[in-house]
C-alpha cells in the first residue's frame, strides 16, 4: 500500500463524507445480516431469502431511471439528504416491529421493498455527488475505490458484529443500531461545503431525458459493453451471496455467528480487492485487471462450492470476494471516468440498474435452481459461469488490441 492510495482524503468534503458513511454503512450491513438471519430462522425457505433480496432490491431496478433522471435535474445534494432520513425512518420502523414481537415475514419483506425504492434515488444522488466533493478530478478513481473499501469494510465488521447482537441480545439491537447509526452520515453532509446549486435549463421533460440517456449509452460502446457484463453478472453470479445462511445452518452446522464470519470472510477479500484497487497507479489497464479478477471471482466460488471443511472454505470464500469486488469497482470507475458529465445521473442510473435490478432476478432464480439441484452445486455453476465471462472478457481485450484501440478505457 503507497501513500497514493489515500489521495482522494485530500478533499475535505470526501474526507467528511467517508467518515460519515463508514459507520452508517456497518449498521446496514448489521440490518442485512439480520434480515437474512430472521427469514431464514422463521421459514428455513432457501426460497424466502431469494424473495427477500428481490424485494429490497427489484425497486431499484423499476425506479432507478427515474432516480437518475431525478440526480441529473435537481439537487443532488439535498436529493442525497432526503434519501438519508428516509432510509434512517425505514430502519427505526424495523426496530419498532421486531421489538414488540408481533410481525410477520411479509411485514420484514415489505419495508426491504421500500428501502430498494429509497435506494433507487440514492444510488445515483451519492455516485455522482462523489464527483463534485473531489476537488482533483485525477484522484476520482481513487475515490470511487475507496468507496468501496469502505462499503466491504463495513461488510466485514458489520456482519461479525451482527452475529453477535443476535447471539446476545437478540435482532431488534441490530435494527436499532442501524437507526443510530444514520445521525453520522447526515450530520457529515450538512457539514459539507460544496459549490452553490445552479439550477439547470430543462429543454426535456423527464421522459425525454430518459431517453436521451438510453441513446448516449446505446451510441457509447464502452459503456454499454461494461453495463451489459455487470447486468450479467448480478443477475447469475452475485446471488451466490443469499445460500450464505444455508451453509452456516446446514452444511457447516452452525448458527447466527458461523454466518456472520462466512459473510464477513467475503467481506474481508472484496476489502483487500478495494484497497488494491485504490493502490493502482493512473493509466493501469482496468479491463484486462477487471478479466482478471472475474477469473479469481470464478475460482474461488467453485472452490468454495463443494467445500466441507470450515477454515478451509473461509479461505475460498475470501478469494471470491477479492474478485467480486472488481466487477462493481472497475465498472463504476470506468463509467464515471468516461461519460460525459451532463449524463453522469442517468448512466449511473443504468449502472444501478445492472447492479441492483438484476440482483433480485438473480436472487429467485439462484433460490429455485438450488432446490432443484442442491446449493454446492448452484454455487459450482455460478463458478463456471464466471470463469466463461472472465474469459470472453479476455477474448475482447485481445480484439481491442489487433484493432489497434486503447484498452484501458
Amino acid at each position: 500500500m503507497n501513500i497514493s492510495t489515500f489521495n482522494a482524503f485530500k478533499s475535505r468534503n470526501y474526507r467528511l463524507y467517508f467518515s460519515g458513511q463508514s459507520i452508517s454503512l456497518i449498521g446496514t450491513w448489521m440490518q442485512k445480516t439480520a434480515v437474512s438471519w430472521v427469514i431464514y430462522s422463521q421459514t428455513r425457505s432457501k426460497f424466502m431469502l431469494g424473495l427477500t433480496l428481490f424485494a429490497s432490491m427489484f425497486p431499484s431496478f423499476v425506479f432507478s431511471f427515474l432516480g437518475g433522471v431525478a440526480s441529473d435535474r435537481y439537487n443532488r445534494f439535498k436529493l442525497l439528504l432526503s434519501t438519508q432520513l428516509a432510509s434512517m425512518f425505514q430502519a427505526v420502523l424495523l426496530t419498532v416491529l421486531i421489538y414488540f414481537r408481533h410481525y410477520q415475514v411479509w411485514q420484514i419483506i415489505g419495508l426491504s421493498a421500500f428501502l430498494g425504492l429509497i435506494n433507487a434515488f440514492d444510488v445515483p444522488a451519492r455516485q455522482s455527488l462523489v464527483y463534485e466533493m473531489v476537488d482533483d478530478k485525477a484522484d476520482l478513481p481513487n475515490a470511487l475505490a475507496l468507496n468501496s473499501s469502505m462499503v466491504n469494510l463495513s461488510r466485514l465488521i458489520g456482519p461479525g458484529i451482527a452475529g453477535l447482537a443476535l447471539e446476545k441480545f437478540g435482532e431488534d439491537i441490530c435494527f436499532g443500531l442501524n437507526a443510530l447509526s444514520f445521525i453520522a452520515v447526515i450530520g457529515s453532509l450538512l457539514r459539507m461545503k460544496l459549490p452553490a446549486y445552479t439550477p439547470k435549463a430543462r429543454t426535456k421533460n423527464m421522459l425525454g431525458e430518459l431517453k436521451e440517456g438510453f441513446a448516449y449509452i446505446r451510441a457509447t460502446p464502452a459503456i454499454s459493453l461494461i453495463l451489459l457484463t455487470l447486468a450479467s453478472v448480478s443477475l447469475l453470479v452475485l446471488p451466490y451471496t443469499t445460500l450464505m445462511p444455508v451453509y452456516a445452518k446446514d452444511i457447516f452446522k452452525g448458527n447466527a455467528s458461523t454466518f456472520g464470519v462466512i459473510d464477513s470472510a467475503i467481506g474481508m477479500g472484496a476489502f483487500c480487492g478495494a484497497i488494491f484497487l485504490a493502490s493502482l497507479k493512473p493509466g493501469k489497464n482496468l479491463r484486462r485487471i477487471l478479466a482478471l479478477n472475474t477469473l479469481i471471482f470464478g475460482t474461488g466460488l467453485v472452490l468454495f462450492s463443494h467445500s466441507t471443511i470450515y477454515p478451509v472454505a473461509l479461505v475460498f470464500a475470501t478469494m471470491a470476494g477479492f474478485g467480486m469486488m472488481s466487477q462493481i469497482t472497475i465498472s463504476n470507475t470506468l463509467i464515471q471516468t468516461t461519460v460525459d458529465p451532463a449524463m453522469r445521473g442517468r448512466v449511473i442510473s443504468f449502472y444501478a440498474m445492472a447492479f441492483f435490478g438484476m440482483q433480485p432476478l438473480g436472487g429467485l432464480l439462484v433460490g429455485a435452481v438450488s432446490q432443484w439441484i442442491g446449493t454446492p452445486n448452484t454455487v459450482l455453476l455460478q463458478g463456471v459461469v464466471t470463469i466463461i465471462i472472465g474469459g470472453l472478457l479476455f477474448r475482447q481485450q485481445q480484439l481491442q488490441q489487433a484493432a489497434g484501440q486503447p484498452a484501458h478505457i
